[in-house]
C-alpha cells in the first residue's frame, strides 16, 4: 500500500501525515520518538473494513519538523488538533500508542467536538511514581547521543513477547530519522520532559467511548493488567488484553487493535 507523504503547516511548525482508504476517519497517533510507520500493519486492515486511515508523524519525529518551541504529549495534542480541523470530515476516532495515547486523552477533553471515540494503546495517562533510575536516565538525556543510545536500546524491551517479522527494517528505519539534523535533540527533549500529567488532569472530562488496549507481557509496566484496569476506569471505557504483546500491540497483534477500534465505532 503506497503511503504519500502529505504536510499541514501550522504556527509551530510542519506536520506529515498520509492518509489512505475512504469512510470514518481513524487518525494514528504514535508514541513518544516513534514513526508513523508503527501503523504499517493496523492500516491496511482498517482501509480494508472501510475506513478512512490518517497516520501523523509526531513533533520532531519521521517527516515531520525535527526543531520545535516544545515537546511531549501535550504539545503534540495541540498538533492533533490542528490536523483534525485541516481534515475536517466530521468526528474521528482517534489511536494513540503509548505517551500518543496521553496526547490523545488531552485532545478528548479538549476538543471532544472532534472525536467520536478514543482507543488507548498501551496508555500511559499519569506520570510514574518517582525513582533514582528515571532521574538517571533523564540526567543521561541531556547529551542528544545519550538519548538515542538510551531509545535504542529500550525499543528492544518494548517488543517483549510477539515480534514482527519486519522488526529489523522498523529498527534501521527509526536509526536513520534520529541520524538526521535536529532529531536526536528531540530525542533528548521528549525523555527530559517526560510528563502526562496534563492527560491524567484530562481524564475527568473525558465524555467520548473509549476502549484501552493493553499488551500482557508490557514490560513499560509493573502490572500491565492492573494499568490496563485502572486506566479503562479512569476513561470510564472498556479494556481489551493482548495476549502475547508487550508495549506496542498495535505493530505485535494489530488484528486485535483493529477489532478493538471497529468495536468502538459500531458500539
Amino acid at each position: 500500500m503506497t503511503q504519500t507523504t502529505k504536510y499541514l503547516d501550522t504556527a509551530h511548525g510542519r506536520i506529515a501525515y498520509d492518509e489512505q482508504g475512504s469512510g470514518p476517519l481513524v487518525l494514528c497517533v504514535p508514541g513518544m520518538i516513534g514513526l508513523r510507520s508503527e501503523y504499517r500493519l493496523l492500516t491496511p486492515m482498517l482501509v480494508q473494513a472501510g475506513y478512512r486511515v490518517v497516520t501523523m508523524d509526531i513533533r520532531g519525529m519521521g517527516e515531520t519538523g525535527a526543531v520545535w518551541a516544545e515537546y511531549g504529549s501535550a504539545p503534540i495534542a495541540d498538533d492533533v488538533i490542528a490536523l483534525l480541523r485541516h481534515l475536517g470530515s466530521g468526528p474521528a476516532i482517534l489511536v494513540g500508542a503509548s505517551s500518543g495515547a496521553a496526547a490523545s486523552a488531552v485532545v478528548a477533553a479538549t476538543a471532544p467536538e472532534l472525536v467520536s471515540g478514543i482507543v488507548l494503546v498501551a496508555p500511559f495517562l499519569r506520570d510514574p511514581a518517582p525513582s533514582v533510575m528515571l532521574s538517571l536516565v533523564k540526567f543521561l538525556a541531556r547529551s542528544p547521543k545519550l538519548a538515542v543510545s538510551l531509545w535504542k536500546s529500550h525499543v528492544v524491551k518494548m517488543y517483549a513477547g510477539n515480534v514482527p517479522a519486519d522488526f529489523d527494517e522498523y529498527r534501521a528505519a527509526l536509526a536513520a530519522n534520529l541520524a538526521e539534523p535536529g532529531r536526536a535533540a528531540a530525542a533528548s527533549h521528549y525523555i527530559r520532559s517526560m510528563s502526562h500529567a496534563r492527560a491524567e488532569d484530562a481524564l475527568p472530562r473525558i465524555s467520548t467511548p473509549a476502549v484501552v488496549v493493553m499488551g500482557s507481557a508490557d514490560p513499560d509496566f509493573p502490572d500491565p493488567l492492573a494499568q490496563a484496569e485502572w486506566a479503562a476506569q479512569a476513561v470510564r471505557g472498556r479494556k481489551v488484553i493482548a495476549e502475547g504483546a508487550g508495549h506496542q500491540p498495535h505493530v505485535q497483534t494489530p488484528a486485535v487493535v483493529a477489532d478493538a477500534i471497529m468495536a468502538l465505532h459500531r458500539a
